[in-house]
């Protein structure tokens, strides 16, 4: 497949056999992201875990400190006291029967986040054909089936940059952790939030080295491999 020139001038400022310490590889994202749009910051983490197995499967969320960079569209099935909170949090679709119809009806998915009150996931639980696929379905292990009270701060955070990781058939987790048009330091910072929260999240179970490989790219970009023990001691710090 034939690269533009733009891609191999970027490609050769990469060397693919080196370990980049975090600031070298935020520092080469940035000159190698000539993109005429926003490139994403992307974030892939190899780890030391076999998801075959129920115990070693690492999943979770993390609040990012400087957001995605990018506008989420919350969805949040809830009523009473619990919407009017939603859509006082800002959430961008709120309701019960009549959006669980919607979904089921009309295969209707254009949001990017779903949050659920407890006492609704007996209905919602039966759109899991249309939102899991998507990975759109609520679930209590990333913090998105909760109480009433927990609503607002719930979609508040979505909205501030709330992702969510689940690890790979091959033991690696991707997360898009920003854009490229963030200072050096929030990209840094983010980047250290997933990774303190997956070293969090090391199954007890997971024998030899957990932390043993990851790679930043933007969009358009090529990949730059990071010093896995470098970021293994700044998650830690």
């Amino acid at each position: 497949m034939a690269r533009g020139k733009r891609w191999e001038a970027a490609r050769k400022a990469v060397d693919p056999d080196n370990r980049y310490s975090l600031d070298q590889a935020v520092e080469l994202l940035k000159q190698t992201a000539t993109a005429k749009f926003d490139e994403s910051v992307d974030l892939a983490v190899r780890l030391g875990v076999d998801p075959k197995h129920a115990d070693q499967m690492v999943r979770g969320a993390v609040a990012l400190p400087h957001g995605t960079g990018r506008t989420v569209r919350v969805l949040v099935f809830a009523q009473g006291d619990a919407a009017k909170a939603a859509l006082a949090a800002g959430a961008d679709y709120v309701g019960a029967d009549d959006l669980i119809e919607k979904i089921s009806s009309e295969n209707w998915t254009d949001f990017d986040k779903a949050v659920a009150t407890r006492d609704l996931m007996g209905k919602v639980g039966k759109l899991g054909r249309v939102l899991g696929p998507r990975g759109l379905m609520p679930n209590p292990k990333i913090g998105t089936v909760v109480g009433p009270d927990q609503v607002a701060e719930t979609v508040r955070e979505l909205k501030g940059g709330k992702i969510d990781f689940r690890v790979e058939k091959a033991g690696v987790v991707h997360a898009s952790i920003g854009r490229c048009s963030m200072t050096p330091q929030q990209i840094r910072e983010n980047a250290l939030a997933l990774v303190a929260t997956l070293l969090r999240l090391k199954p007890s179970t997971a024998k030899g080295t957990y932390l043993r490989g990851a790679a930043l790219s933007s969009t358009m970009g090529p990949g730059i491999r990071l010093d896995p023990n470098d970021l293994a001691r700044q998650g830690e710090a």
